[in-house]
């Protein structure tokens, strides 16, 4: 039997990698003869850079750069083998954890680090980006990422705005003059899952900014700041569109990236997939294997275990997904191509204990096993 492995992080306990080589383990170990081609996964948050870099053998390289609150962080990236094209994820630089929850304040948050994540790249070579820009702790309309770049963000006496989206609030001019010559021979595949725009009920300050520390009279403020921030751009851009569809992705670094780098806005796990090569391995497949730490009717929303049977029913082939947990409305998975899924921690064990890496590998494995042993 031929498998293809493709199976999501369980946040928490098992990385892609991690699960990946769990089910793997299981099926040599019940038929050594098996062929099983573990691909890692993510759905363009974290993981991306990790997904990609162990799939397809790149090269790690981290980098000090800005951080959220400009302090110092070292973030990493990874350049794959063919030298020119690098995996980011905003989240390494500008990311929500890397704030504490008591200083969490979207006003003061910068994308500045990860421009110079593009930078520091960009020096090295790399021509070509994947970008993740899932679990951002900013909402700067990624202002601070082109100002790394060399964009200038300029108030009525000339001067440079603050960074963060407080410097918004006082936004008279942009300039492109001085944007990294290179840019102009870069591409951008971004990541992006959300469908925001960057203004108004919809967009990133109403939406987002919340879970970010921004308060309501902040988020108000930063939708006007960025609703200017918008028409400013198009004295630019002449064709930038605030509405666009996941213009408000990250808070508004999905409009830089679209605007300014010429970006195109995908789907996080339709880019992965389509890097590693998963649809050439497939049609080799007799079984798909995939799943994510949890499994609901929500997982058919763009998540990455229903972007691998899609796939895969293309090539007419068996899918079986595996998850820590799978809720009572499950069964509407099999509408969006999951022919089979099981749950892989007994009911009666508790969450904490679950969660412990052994125990999940333990789980899966058993799991994994039990499943394959009725099928052979």
């Amino acid at each position: 039997m031929r498998y293809v492995v493709a199976i999501d992080s369980f946040k928490g306990s098992l990385s892609s990698l991690e699960a990946g080589n769990a089910v793997k383990d299981a099926i040599l170990d019940f038929d050594e003869n098996s062929e099983v081609v573990v691909l890692p996964l993510a759905d363009g948050g974290e993981g991306t850079v990790d997904a990609l870099c162990h799939g397809l053998g790149g090269n790690m390289v981290e980098a000090s750069v800005v951080g959220p609150l400009m302090e110092k962080v070292n973030a990493k990236y990874c350049i794959l083998p063919d030298g020119v094209t690098a995996v980011i994820e905003m989240a390494s630089a500008a990311g929500l954890t890397l704030v504490e929850p008591e200083k969490r304040n979207p006003l003061k948050t910068t994308t500045y680090g990860v421009g110079e994540l593009i930078k520091n790249a960009v020096n090295r070579g790399c021509r070509r980006f994947i970008a993740g820009i899932g679990g951002s702790a900013t909402n700067d309309g990624g202002t601070g990422m082109l100002s790394a770049l060399g964009v200038e963000f300029t108030d009525k006496n000339g001067n440079p705005v603050p960074l963060g989206a407080e410097g918004l609030e006082v936004l008279s001019s942009i300039s492109i003059e001085s944007l990294l010559p290179e840019i102009e021979n870069c591409t951008f595949r971004v990541a992006c899952d959300v469908n925001n725009p960057l203004c108004g009920e919809l967009g990133c300050s109403r939406v987002f900014a919340p879970q970010k520390g921004a308060t309501d009279e902040d988020i108000a403020k930063m939708d006007l700041w960025l609703k200017n921030y918008g028409e400013k751009s198009k004295e630019v851009f002449p064709n930038a569109d605030p509405e666009y569809s996941g213009t408000g992705a990250a808070g508004g670094l999905g409009f830089a990236f679209l605007t300014y780098l010429n970006a195109e806005l995908e789907s996080g796990v339709s880019i992965i997939l389509e890097e590693n090569g998963f649809e050439k391995h497939v049609r080799n497949a007799d079984i798909v294997i995939t799943g994510e730490g949890r499994l609901d009717s929500q997982s058919a929303m763009g998540k990455a275990p229903v972007g691998v049977a899609q796939i895969a029913k293309k090539h007419n082939k068996k899918v079986i997904a595996f998850a820590g947990s799978v809720s009572e409305d499950a069964n509407a998975l099999h509408n969006y191509g999951i022919d089979e899924f099981y749950q892989i921690t007994p009911d009666d064990m508790p969450l904490r204990e679950a969660m412990q890496k052994d125990v999940a590998y333990k789980n899966l494995y058993n799991t994994v096993q039990k499943v394959i042993s009725s099928i052979e």
